[in-house]
């Protein structure tokens, strides 16, 4: 590691290390020794700061507040709100960037490009241009020293877990921490995103009603991203105008094709489903974005979603053990498998129910916080359970994706798109198709 990375990570310590550090004390205080606090005031305090700093401990934020008692309750509710809002970076640094990255005369290699940014997030920031043959791209920046800033950010997040373990030993955060890890360390790659943008416009072809970037590879680095510019209103921006029904189902159902598409047909996923990364068309299709945490899952891992679907659907205990022996669960009980049953019930439950319905048909905004509370209690009370790397982005983008269907609340057959997809699957014939999609696109391995 050079002078100026060690420095870097030394500040970045410094900075979130108090604030980690401290919430995390005072959660202890209030689990071991009865201490209360203001657990909502110490949640927005990190919440504004995770946001200020722009970096991957926002984006593991938002991830952890999907994930069922990775985080207490006050906690998860303050860092859901974390979107791509953190503020963008002046025009200083967007010159030193473009010029570490397509030399001194960079200027000269568009037609027009913005000063301000057009959308700031976690790991960079976006600014729209045109090419000189008129296509009209945006340029995605990486924030200076990433890199340094990922790691210090993952040793505060290693600490974080470990105290809150240490309290609540129900959900072993080992292999969690692992995937969110390997992850981060894979999105600061912009090459590597570009190869999966391609992924993304490969596998989603037919499907006329999400659309794709496409990569500019003579202007994108492993720093800087260059995509064409697709037109596009945020998903919230247009929810506020109350569109009709009709509107909500259409692009609940785009919405539902761009993520389940690419995992029941290819073996993949896009493991960030929040709000910042969907845009909505005048036509009420979607525009997919972000695809820095893509997951590729073996032929064999997604024959054991399925496998769970149909256990619940039928309730076939045997069947439902054997298809978390296939996930990776290990050393599970019949008690804790009841348990963890709970949770896949309320998951697989509108996939189930063949009608048109809404998502959940329960007006309560916390009964999802609920199931996941005596989940929670129901593995505590069995001796905890180490959830597998491949759960991680699985339930993640289940979570994430069902509150954004909330939010729409949208009205469609769940259960006639869910078995349309896994129709007259099989296995070989998705490992094929998923090499030779990610060999045109060239993907490289996971490291």
């Amino acid at each position: 590691m050079s002078g100026s990375n060690i420095f870097g990570e030394i500040r970045r310590m410094a900075r979130t290390s108090g604030a980690v550090g401290g919430i995390a004390a005072r959660v202890a205080g209030a689990r071991v020794f009865g201490i209360q606090t203001d657990k909502s005031a110490h949640a927005q305090d990190l919440r504004t700061i995770l946001g200020g700093l722009k970096g991957p401990l926002m984006k593991v934020a938002q991830f952890l507040s999907t994930v069922p008692d990775a985080l207490p309750a006050e906690y998860a509710a303050e860092l859901a709100q974390l979107q791509s809002n953190a503020p963008a970076m002046g025009w200083a640094f967007v010159r030193r960037r473009m010029a570490s990255e397509l030399g001194p005369d960079w200027q000269s290699r568009f037609t027009t490009f913005g000063h301000e940014a057009a959308a700031a997030a976690s790991l960079g920031q976006v600014h729209r241009a045109t090419l000189p043959d008129g296509t009209d791209v945006a340029c995605k920046l990486q924030y200076p020293d990433m890199p340094s800033t990922v790691e210090a950010d993952l040793r505060q997040l290693r600490l974080a877990m470990a105290i809150y373990h240490r309290m609540d030993n129900a959900i072993q955060h080992e292999e969690i921490y692992k995937e969110l890890a390997e992850r981060l360390r894979e999105e600061l790659d912009y090459e590597r995103e570009a190869a999966q943008m391609r992924l993304y416009g490969l596998m989603l072809a037919a499907h006329p009603t999400v659309h794709v970037p496409r990569p500019i590879p003579a202007y994108s680095t492993k720093r800087l991203l260059t995509m064409t510019w697709l037109d596009g209103r945020p998903l919230m921006q247009r929810l506020a105008e109350d569109p009709p029904q009709e509107e909500r189902n259409r692009m609940a159902e785009a919405l539902f094709r761009a993520w389940y598409v690419p995992f029941y047909h290819f073996g993949v996923i896009h493991g960030d489903p929040h709000l910042g990364n969907y845009q909505v068309r005048a036509d009420a299709s979607v525009n997919l974005l972000d695809f820095g945490a893509i997951r590729v899952f073996p032929a064999k891992f997604v024959r054991g979603v399925i496998d769970l679907f149909e256990a619940v659907r039928d309730h076939d205990d045997d069947r439902a053990h054997h298809a978390y022996e296939t996930w990776g669960f290990t050393d599970l009980s019949r008690e804790k498998m009841d348990v963890l049953n709970m949770w896949a019930r309320f998951l697989y439950e509108p996939l189930i129910d063949d009608r048109v319905r809404r998502i959940s048909e329960t007006d309560d905004p916390m009964f999802g916080r609920e199931v996941a509370e005596r989940v929670h209690a129901g593995l505590k009370r069995t001796g905890g359970v180490k959830p597998p790397r491949e759960f991680v982005l699985m339930d993640r983008s289940a979570i994430g994706l069902g509150g954004v269907f909330l939010r729409l609340r949208a009205e469609l057959n769940w259960s006639r798109l869910f078995n349309e997809l896994i129709a007259d699957f099989d296995e070989q014939r998705l490992a094929d198709r998923q090499a030779a999609a990610l060999a045109e696109a060239g993907v490289p391995p996971a490291t």
